[in-house]
């Protein structure tokens, strides 16, 4: 009688063949955690934008969620408020080898040694034609190629939408040559003001202004510049208004011109009570308030900050920022954001600096894969679509 054999778990080796497994059917279980969308769209929105394009495949469920106004809003308001600035990156407009556009991480320049500057794809890219940004807002970047065509893009969703050209209907001989770029929260749209102006016809000096929408998808004359037209090329958006320096009178006194983009009006905002003159005043905006910086030449630069905006009192001397190092290579550039501990980003040269308030020192951030560049603004990450 031949003796059964009962096999011995313990003395069983715990790796199967190949053929082992393949011989006996394998049922595998799913669960499925069923979270409300109330959560699910609270852990999302804390995403960047690069997963959650990605996550767009997943289901039906995810891509409305994502792709709806509610979440955008949401997502872009918890990116602004990063304290960290993970989510804000540092754009900047390359001169050399060639005309381009690059973008590092904000924070990595904030709170790091060196920053890798990374290519962006941006509409009508090629080596011959020269860019700039216009300005930012919600995510959105204005860009102007070869000064004529303008554009609204989003670096994050590599979503654009082109300008119809300023000029189409114009006097030949006019040009773009100072603009602005900015948000009307009221109605929702976007919008692009346009300074053009030159030699026209029988070799008289003449100029125009004239405002986009996004919402309606065309320019149209605005005149609320008889006085003369801003000093500054780009103008600062701040609180529904855009903001450009401007010179006038025999003595060449400075101001700040205000344009309201909602309805569409000129005004002059109040300087602060400067103690000192002699410096070369220039507009900027930090942490969404205005802001003015005082340059003495070789010395130091002042920065003004209007932390409540349309109340003149409110002007506040942030920092007096020394010129520490070469003082040929030209001013700083108006602050690009404030850290957490006080720091302060700006352009200075073809290179960024880190002004530390508490110790008194400037620390050169190292930014591989970028040669010489013009300027440099922020962006926030966001889901913002160009279809208002």
């Amino acid at each position: 009688m031949e003796e059964e054999t009962k096999s011995n778990p313990q003395t069983q080796s715990p790796i199967r063949t190949a053929d082992q497994i393949q011989s006996r059917p394998t049922k595998i279980r799913r669960k499925t955690l069923n979270f409300p969308e109330e959560i699910i769209a609270e852990i999302l929105s804390r995403l960047p934008v690069k997963s959650l394009l990605r996550f767009l495949s997943v289901s039906q469920s995810w891509r409305r969620l994502i792709s709806s106004r509610h979440f955008r809003d949401a997502h872009l308001l918890i990116s602004s408020k990063d304290p960290i600035f993970s989510r804000r990156r540092a754009i900047a407009t390359v001169l050399l080898p060639f005309y381009t556009l690059k973008q590092c991480s904000l924070h990595s320049l904030i709170a790091g040694a060196a920053a890798d500057a990374a290519d962006l794809d941006y509409p009508m890219k090629n080596p011959r034609n020269s860019v700039r940004v216009v300005g930012s807002c919600n995510g959105l970047v204005c860009i102007a190629v070869n000064g004529k065509h303008f554009f609204i893009w989003n670096p994050s969703t590599r979503k654009s939408r082109k300008v119809p050209d300023a000029d189409d209907d114009m006097k030949r001989g006019l040009f773009i040559t100072k603009y602005g770029f900015g948000y009307v929260e009221a109605n929702d749209d976007y919008k692009v003001v346009g300074f053009l102006s030159g030699f026209c016809n029988g070799g008289r000096y003449e100029s125009v202004v004239k405002i986009y929408s996004l919402r309606h998808d065309s320019w149209k004359v605005i005149d609320v510049f008889k006085n003369g037209l801003p000093f500054d090329d780009s103008g600062k958006f701040v609180s529904g208004n855009l903001h450009w320096g401007r010179r006038f009178g025999v003595d060449s006194k400075w101001e700040i011109v205000s344009f309201d983009l909602g309805n569409e009006s000129r005004g002059v905002v109040n300087e602060p009570s400067y103690l000192d003159r002699g410096f070369s005043p220039s507009l900027g905006v930090i942490g969404g308030s205005l802001c003015v910086m005082c340059d003495y030449p070789k010395i130091s630069v002042d920065v003004w900050v209007l932390k409540v905006y349309g109340v003149s009192d409110s002007w506040m001397k942030l920092v007096v920022i020394p010129y520490l190092d070469d003082p040929w290579k030209g001013p700083y550039s108006t602050p690009l954001c404030v850290g957490g501990k006080g720091e302060i980003l700006l352009v200075y040269g073809s290179g960024f600096v880190v002004y530390d308030r508490k110790k008194g020192s400037l620390r050169h951030p190292k930014i591989r894969n970028i040669d010489t560049f013009l300027e440099a603004d922020v962006y926030v990450e966001s889901l913002v679509s160009l279809h208002l």
